[in-house]
């Protein structure tokens, strides 16, 4: 009975089957009635009537007969429901199925221009209509899948159109509501596809590489096969995918925010070849042409070059990720055969012969400018797929991973630009942390890390390059760092270390030296110096000292004591270790630290201030002259009479002994004064600047000693004065022993004071021995009136005094006697020295009126009649003398003189 149905009945069935989603009941009567029910009208019958909540799966074997042309021959046991047309006449039928609206099957899309046939177009339809009207995108690959190879056209549509848009918003990211609708999506723009498709890959900091990876692979790569995405001509020169460059851009900019994720991306993903099409998809024949991926593995070797010159991150763990990126992409480019492995690399640390590779343009000073900006440009050298810049960025690559393992993080993009600028002032400057870095990080006892460090900072010159080569070449990191200059810092940080016998291993006991014995002296000394300078206990036997001379000694073969550099620092320790047995303080709380001594503009003040901190420290004055030649010696600047620092060297260091001696005496006579010891400051006066050797050094300005004896002269004693310790032979007056001392020491000030500073010298000579005067006549008067009150013949029973029948008088004079002798001769208690006599000998013929008694005086003094002249008019002459020298001497002539007359007619008798 179903087959005897007209058209129109059929007809109304089919659609009545399909809305009900009968899908059974509706190939049955596609079968029964294939001449009613043809291609065309059974795609648009379900395209118009079956439900788009329907599974594909119940019905995808239908379609797929119908695509083959073969539908299944009806079952005989099977029948139809005809009750919806049961009722109806064939002419009601016909009026109902003529009122029928099946939807066409058409497809604006340009994916489907030209002739098509009606399953492409049903399907295109039908998978527009799921996602518009029920949002069921997660069906649309069951619908389309077992298609896929149904046409070239409805394969590019799928893989490179619908796997994307659904794999991104059902599948990768559920989360979220679809932002666009396949019919939106397929109206975008490649560079707002691209976009739209990589909008939630990096969305946050934490982003994961292996997200990166699955949506290069599941949705870049699948989106690039459509042929409309694709302009230019067949070569890869010409060629150009705009959306593919946008691809670039974004990793590019993804490289410089955070790169760890983008790096372990390229790790894992092997290039625009490696794609993701799902199951069901897996055809070989799913290629792009040669010279198109010839172009998408080019742009992305670029886009790895320029992401690893961009990395702002300088770790172990990114650094050789980049080196693995760096092999992987020369072997993508086929030219990686040789490439060592990282840690192969590591050990053997091969030989770059980079030079030869590269084009002329990397030697220009452009490459600074191609560093900065346009890194994907194509006529960027640095980032061209080629072999020579792989290479360089390989090199770069294990510099800077090499730089950052030995402890200075270093980027590659700042490798690139040291190796270019070939500025050496910044070279050196990497090197240096480098060997800090070097030094912070060492084993305590392990020399095996010390020559691996030193053969990597040698690597890092030249990239293993022969030194002895005459072929030009870029060299490393540090190419303009002389190689003499890096083995001798290589030397002090090994001295620094402690590192005695490995240095002398690699530098003195070698078949080959590195350096000469020049640069082992250099060296030596400057690792000593420094280790001198970061001492804190000035003790030669202990710390920072202790290494010093250990440094000294470390080179015997090499470094002789007997050079003059070895012999500055020993005098500098032996003067520094003096110090040590003394308080020393600069600065409230800090105590003296060794490198104050060097860095001192005058190292004699620390004297000086160590005599202020430490008590009866001034009786030790040979002490303290040994500490300041061994300043000298040691080269530490001295200060000249004129005030102004002098290096001392060569000639000088005499004169400049002559000066340490003469301002250690002064100080230690001042320091004298200060504790109110003026007995010690008088014998250091008498006994030491008296002595002093000013004739040998007439020509040097002596402003230290002449200070210190006015200041001794000037002391005036007080309770707190120390008495002296035995009087032996002298005057038991103490006040006047003290003014005749004070008169010694301004006689050896005014023997040593330059001219301009007598006048002030004599004001104090004046009243000191007008204090004298005072003092020798007040005891006389005392003794005299003892001699008056207290005689012997008063006493009962006593003998009288018998004469004394000595012809020599009494050694020590009575006051009596003095006093008779001071009238007789009223001159000075002392003799001015033969050089006083020079001095005022010298300036004597400048004085007016002086030499009118120059000549009175010899006459006076001459022949009988001076001789039995009264003596008042000996007295009147002499002190007309002594007046007329004073008084010259006040003008700044500089002249006195005396003499004991009586003693000198005595003697005649």
């Amino acid at each position: 009975m179903c087959t005897k149905l007209s058209p129109a009945k059929v007809l109304l069935l089919a659609v009545h089957l399909a809305a009900h989603a009968d899908l059974d009941g509706f190939s049955l009567l596609s079968s029964l009635h294939p001449a009613v029910l043809r291609k065309d009208v059974l795609l648009r019958i379900l395209l118009t009537h079956l439900p788009e909540t329907v599974r594909p799966a119940s019905y995808v074997s239908f379609l797929l007969d119908i695509a083959a042309g073969d539908l299944e021959q009806p079952d005989a046991t099977v029948e139809l429901d005809l009750s919806p047309i049961s009722t109806m006449s064939d002419h009601q039928a016909s009026q109902k199925a003529k009122k029928l609206r099946l939807v066409q099957l058409g497809c604006p899309s340009t994916s489907f221009q030209g002739e098509s046939d009606a399953l492409e177009l049903f399907l295109f339809q039908r998978a527009r209509s799921m996602d518009q009207e029920t949002g069921m995108l997660s069906q649309l690959p069951d619908l389309l899948i077992p298609f896929v190879n149904h046409s070239p056209r409805l394969r590019t549509w799928i893989i490179a159109t619908v796997l994307p848009f659904v794999r991104r918003n059902s599948e990768y990211y559920i989360e979220t509501a679809p932002a666009y609708s396949l019919v939106e999506f397929e109206s975008l723009s490649d560079q707002e596809a691209v976009r739209h498709l990589l909008s939630r890959t990096a969305d946050d900091e934490q982003a994961e590489s292996s997200r990166i990876t699955r949506d290069l692979r599941g949705l870049v790569g699948p989106w690039l096969f459509d042929p409309q995405r694709w302009t230019g001509g067949r070569e890869e020169i010409s060629v150009a995918c705009s959306g593919w460059s946008e691809v670039i851009d974004w990793l590019t900019a993804q490289a410089t925010s955070s790169y760890d994720p983008i790096l372990k991306a390229f790790e894992q993903w092997d290039g625009p070849g490696d794609i993701d099409f799902g199951a069901g998809i897996q055809d070989t024949s799913l290629a792009l042409p040669e010279y198109k991926q010839r172009f998408l593995l080019q742009s992305y070797a670029r886009a790895v070059l320029a992401s690893a010159y961009l990395a702002r991150d300088a770790t172990e763990t990114s650094l050789s990720g980049h080196y693995r990126i760096s092999v992987k992409i020369r072997t993508l480019l086929g030219c990686g055969e040789g490439d060592l492995r990282l840690d192969e690399a590591l050990f053997v640390l091969p030989e770059m012969f980079v030079t030869e590779e590269l084009p002329p343009s990397f030697v220009e000073a452009r490459t600074a400018s191609y560093l900065r900006s346009g890194l994907l440009q194509p006529q960027n050298p640095l980032t061209s797929a080629t072999a020579s810049a792989t290479s360089l960025l390989v090199a770069l690559v294990l510099s800077a991973l090499i730089s950052t393992r030995l402890g200075a993080p270093c980027t590659i993009k700042r490798a690139c630009g040291l190796v270019f600028s070939q500025d050496e002032k910044e070279q050196r400057g990497e090197f240096g942390k480098l060997l800090h870095a070097i030094s912070n990080n060492a084993p305590k006892d392990d020399d095996e890390y010390w020559v691996e460090a030193r053969r990597a900072v040698l690597w890092l010159r030249r990239w293993g390059y022969p030194a002895k080569s005459s072929k030009p070449h870029v060299g490393g990191i540090l190419s303009t760092v002389s190689i003499d200059h890096v083995e001798s810092e290589m030397l002090k940080v090994l001295l620094a270390k402690s590192k005695y016998a490995l240095a002398r291993s690699l530098y003195e006991d070698g078949a080959e030296k590195p350096i000469g014995p020049e640069m082992i002296h250099e060296a030596v000394f400057q690792a000593a110096l420094n280790a001198y300078d970061n001492a804190s206990n000035p003790n030669r036997n202990r710390g920072g000292l202790k290494r010093c001379n250990d440094v000294l000694h470390s080179f015997p073969k090499t470094v002789d004591m007997s050079l003059p550099g070895a012999q500055r620092i020993q005098a500098l320790l032996k003067a520094t270790h003096g110090l040590s047995e003394y308080r020393l303080v600069f600065k409230q709380g800090e105590p003296f630290s060794p490198v104050l001594l060097r860095i001192h503009s005058d190292p004699l003040t620390v004297i000086d201030k160590l005599l202020q901190q430490n008590p009866k420290a001034y009786t030790r004055l040979q002490e303290f002259l040994e500490m300041g030649i061994s300043m000298v010696r040691a080269g530490l600047p001295s200060r000249s009479g004129s005030g102004q620092a002098r290096s001392s060297h060569g000639p000088d260091q005499d004169a400049d002994m002559l000066i340490a001696e003469r301002r250690i005496t002064s100080m230690c006579v001042e320091a004298a004064l200060r504790e109110d010891d003026f007995e010690t400051a008088y014998s250091y006066v008498i006994s030491r600047l008296r002595t002093s050797r000013h004739e040998e050094a007439e020509e040097s300005s002596d402003e230290w000693s002449w200070q210190a004896a006015l200041s001794a002269g000037q002391y005036v004693r007080t309770e707190r004065s120390q008495l002296p310790t035995h009087l032996g032979t002298a005057r038991g007056n103490l006040e006047v022993r003290h003014l005749e001392q004070r008169i010694e020491c301004l006689a050896t000030a005014l023997r040593v004071a330059p001219t301009c500073q007598l006048q002030e010298i004599l004001k104090s000579f004046r009243r000191c021995e007008e204090q004298l005067d005072s003092a020798i006549k007040e005891e006389a008067a005392n003794e005299a009136m003892w001699d008056s009150t207290g005689g012997l013949s008063d006493v009962p029973g006593a003998f009288d005094v018998p004469v004394p029948g000595d012809r020599y008088p009494p050694r020590n004079l009575t006051a009596t006697a003095t006093a008779r002798q001071a009238e007789e001769a009223p001159m000075s208690l002392f003799d001015l020295s033969r050089a006083t006599a020079r001095l005022a000998q010298r300036n004597f013929t400048a004085t007016p009126g002086l030499p009118s008694m120059v000549e009175e005086a010899p006459a006076g003094s001459n022949g009988d009649e001076s001789v039995n002249e009264p003596t008042h008019e000996r007295v009147r002459k002499r002190d007309q003398l002594r007046e007329a020298a004073t008084g010259t001497l006040v003008s700044s002539v500089g002249w006195l003189i005396g003499a004991n007359i009586n003693q000198g007619q005595t003697e005649t008798r």
